[in-house]
């Protein structure tokens, strides 16, 4: 009987008067539409909020860099000078060099003896060799290069961090190690091979860049919009994100330095043509293009598909910068160079070997105004790495006072007896709590490491950087019961202990 009445009721006009006039509230799902226009909001600022971190982290990586060729060569002869000189001040030291002096010395001649074995391998017979390969060879063995380098950088920090503490461990310990000569032979080979690694890439990338049709170089580009599709549908947390934004500041870095090093091999064929360059320009533009574009859809999607706010890259440009900070500091355990290769595993002996061998063999330096150039322009560079140090120690003390982390800068540091702080630490921040905050990191910026007494045989200890979170404990507890939702602040790894196993093994815990 219903369905006989609904029936007579209903009409051709009648539904479509239905669906003209419908009507829906949207405020019925208010908390939905909300989180979708905050979604919305995000993606929005995921740009600007990326190449903020990109560029800090560049900077951060050219400063590691500019120090191999600028400060190193003075802090190399200001060590030997002490070596050569100890006799007029008498054994009174236990020690002939300071730790650190001493790794300088070893990084200065890995630097020279790499050097000269980079001039047995003839770059024109590579170019040649590869350019005679197919388009799709060439495809594969790029990938392949992209992947070794990752290896690479994973386990070449680890063999020079050995080479390091087993010169400067104390002697009269057991000996637990295989010597400091076989160390240092790994690591020069270490060197010299990685460094012939990145040349094999940049002679790939030349050859895209010179060949007739640019199907290689357009291959190569469109390799990486096929990283958006192996990253973006995969489970992130913010550690993990972090991992990746460390990963993609290294890439994007080398890849300026291996962009120079085609300008300058094609400048150099072209008998430093200008014309010439503004050919390159055009292809130079588009990659450096297709990379920031592919770094901006992928972390877009990645924080829309995990419910990952934009404000985690200040939080991850925090601790770049407490990195910095904390490698000024008197407990300081670690060169900043070193840290920056721990942090995103960038490496910057083997680039400055090859950039060094390309260099001196496009630039034939003769009489006495090129040597004078030259002197000017090693100058020039030592005025910018001063320069550019003292921008990204102002800023980073900026991010890590805004990021409320100057608390852990007075931590005490690990010691060799487990569970015990340091009295002296203690001691000191006690005494600086009466300061200012401005007052305290400029202190601590300013003041020169000093070496602890050997009372106590010290163990291998690891940096400061990697013990303390991002956020205090407490705060992040009251942030994670207030906010539920962002479940990126209730992470299992703290972002100061991100390195590079996780970032070129891609061991995720």
């Amino acid at each position: 009987m219903i369905m006989k009445t609904g029936s007579k009721e209903l009409s051709l006009l009648r539904f479509l008067s239905a669906e003209l006039t419908r009507g829906y509230f949207l405020e019925h799902n208010e908390a939905k539409y909300t989180e979708r226009r905050e979604r919305v909001y995000t993606c929005m600022r995921i740009p600007r909020e990326l190449e903020k971190l990109m560029f800090f982290g560049i900077f951060l990586c050219l400063d590691a860099f500019l120090y191999v060729f600028t400060l190193l060569p003075l802090r190399v002869f200001l060590a030997l000078f002490r070596l050569l000189t100890l006799p007029c001040y008498g054994l009174r030291e236990r020690r002939l060099l300071q730790p650190a002096q001493v790794c300088d010395i070893l990084k200065g001649v890995i630097l020279v003896i790499c050097y000269f074995m980079m001039h047995y391998v003839d770059y024109s017979m590579m170019y040649h060799l590869i350019r005679g390969q197919s388009v799709i060879k060439l495809y594969i063995i790029y990938n392949m290069l992209e992947v070794a380098d990752r290896l690479f950088s994973s386990f070449g920090q680890d063999i020079l961090d050995a080479l390091y503490w087993t010169a400067t461990e104390p002697k009269e310990r057991k000996r637990a190690h295989i010597g400091v000569i076989p160390h240092f032979f790994m690591a020069v080979l270490y060197v010299f091979l990685h460094a012939i690694l990145i040349m094999v890439q940049a002679t790939t990338l030349n050859v895209a860049f010179n060949s007739h049709n640019k199907s290689l170089l357009t291959i190569m580009m469109s390799n990486n919009f096929v990283e958006i599709k192996g990253s973006v549908f995969k489970k992130f947390e913010k550690n993990n994100l972090f991992q990746m934004s460390n990963s993609d500041i290294k890439e994007r870095f080398t890849n300026y330095v291996l962009l120079l090093i085609v300008c300058l091999r094609n400048m150099e064929q072209f008998s430093w043509n200008p014309d010439h360059l503004w050919v390159l320009f055009p292809d130079v533009c588009m990659v450096v293009a297709s990379e920031i574009a592919v770094d901006i859809v992928k972390h877009a999607f990645i924080t829309k598909f995990n419910d990952i706010t934009a404000d985690v890259y200040s939080e991850y440009r925090a601790s770049l910068a407490f990195d910095l900070v904390s490698s000024r500091q008197k407990n300081a355990y670690t060169d900043y160079s070193d840290s920056v290769a721990r942090r995103m595993g960038f490496i910057p002996l083997p680039l400055a070997v090859l950039l060094i061998r390309v260099v001196t063999s496009s630039i034939k330096v003769q009489g006495i105004l090129s040597y004078a150039c030259v002197i000017l322009f090693y100058f020039g560079l030592i005025s910018l790495k001063i320069l550019n140090s003292i921008v990204l120690l102002g800023k980073s003390c900026q991010y890590v006072k805004e990021a409320k982390m100057e608390e852990k800068l007075c931590n005490p540091p690990p010691t060799s007896t487990p569970g015990k702080p340091s009295s002296t630490s203690q001691s000191k921040c006690k005494s600086s709590q009466g300061l200012s905050t401005e007052e305290n990191l400029s202190a601590s910026v300013s003041s020169q490491p000093v070496h602890q007494k050997e009372t106590v045989p010290p163990l291998l200890v690891t940096s400061s950087s990697d013990q303390f979170l991002t956020t205090p404990d407490g705060d992040e507890k009251d942030i994670t019961q207030e906010n539920s939702e962002l479940k990126h602040r209730s992470s299992k790894k703290d972002l100061l202990e991100i390195d590079r196993f996780t970032i070129c093994g891609n061991r995720i815990d």
